[in-house]
């Protein structure tokens, strides 16, 4: 009973792909004949344009059909109607005419060639599609990956802060002083802010499609986005000092305002916080022909080229000579890229004299 019940959706689907593919193939076969009519009633001094009707037909066929079996149909259908239509005398198969055979064999060798190729083409694309869905669920899965790494070592540094703070408070509460309670409090706040950077980050992937790896756009303003994005940062970072240039003119292009912001608060949040930058962190938006690019840009320590190798592939860092409590950016700069990625955009990490440099591009809106 199970067997049947496996077999039967296979065997209609079978089925319907094959009357689907019939019907194709006559339609195409039908409307060709009458076009070929039409040519051989309205153009009889060239009728040359009747083989390129049915040539036509053939490949239409193969296109729009699966395997070659309808293709070589229509060539078989081509040629006959060909001999049995419109050449003398009409309505009767001859094959003795001068000259005819070789027509004959030419026009099936080319109809049977067409055929072959194009079904090879479309067998090709095929292929190609399946592959590149396979790469992108590859893509997917070490995403996923990263981010498991990245989280379970992320949040195990701020959580075991948080509760070795508020277990020292609860200990000590009578025997510390009033500094003493302020710093660890100052310490669980700090931590807490971690946590929801890290969380608002999390739920940030969740607005990506899974399945394509894509996400819904709108035509949004650059200026506006990158000042949300400020006034965001600046809620948990109020001491925060950014330097931004944008575009005078008023700027819009597809996005996600929401995911965009969120890549934004995140290297900007990794300039202020990681790279101990001696000047403003400056962030710059720059207009090209296809493209709009953003710049953070901070003038600190700088990143070590191994670590510029991997810093988007959401492993987690942790500096030996660094006392920073805020160790953890690999998940930030992880979802950055994949955000980008969703936008068909591009996103880089450099060394310059003084310090790091971030760029994202995002595609400009096609015309």
């Amino acid at each position: 009973m199970k067997k049947t019940d496996i077999q039967t959706p296979f065997f209609a689907t079978h089925l319907g792909s094959i009357i689907k593919n019939i019907l194709i193939t006559l339609i195409l076969t039908v409307a060709a004949t009458i076009a070929a009519f039409w040519f051989f009633r309205h153009v009889p001094e060239n009728p040359a344009n009747i083989a390129l009707v049915y040539i036509t037909a053939l490949v239409l066929t193969a296109r729009f059909t699966t395997g070659y079996v309808y293709g070589i149909f229509a060539s078989l259908v081509g040629v006959i109607c060909v001999n049995y239509l419109f050449t003398y005398p009409y309505f009767a198969l001859n094959f003795t005419l001068t000259g005819y055979p070789i027509t004959f064999l030419f026009m099936l060798i080319i109809s049977l060639s067409i055929s072959t190729m194009t079904s090879q083409i479309k067998t090709q694309g095929k292929v190609l599609v399946e592959r590149e869905k396979l790469l992108m669920e590859a893509e997917k899965e070490k995403m996923r990956a990263n981010l498991l790494r990245s989280v379970s070592h992320d949040l195990r540094t701020p959580l075991t802060g948080i509760i070795g703070n508020s277990s020292t408070y609860i200990d000590n509460c009578n025997t510390l002083s009033e500094k003493e309670k302020l710093d660890i409090v100052s310490h669980i706040n700090d931590d807490s802010n971690w946590l929801l950077c890290m969380v608002e980050n999390l739920l940030s992937v969740t607005r990506i499609d899974e399945r394509s790896m894509g996400i819904a756009t709108s035509l949004e303003s650059v200026e506006e986005v990158a000042a949300e994005a400020i006034q965001r940062l600046q809620k948990r970072l109020p001491n925060a000092e950014i330097h931004v240039q944008v575009p005078e003119e008023y700027l819009l292009i597809p996005m996600d305002a929401m995911l965009i912001e969120q890549v934004i608060i995140n290297l900007l949040e990794n300039a202020l916080i990681h790279s101990k930058s001696t000047l403003p962190v400056e962030l710059t938006v720059t207009d090209d022909s296809e493209y709009v690019t953003f710049k953070v840009k901070d003038y600190g320590i700088g990143i070590s080229p191994e670590r510029l190798k991997t810093i988007f592939d959401g492993s987690p860092y942790t500096p030996d000579n660094s006392n920073d409590v805020h160790k953890g950016m690999g998940i930030g700069l992880s979802i950055c890229k994949t955000i980008i990625t969703a936008h068909n955009g591009k996103i880089n990490a450099f060394n310059h004299e003084h310090g790091c440099l971030f760029i994202f591009t995002l595609p400009k809106e096609k015309k």
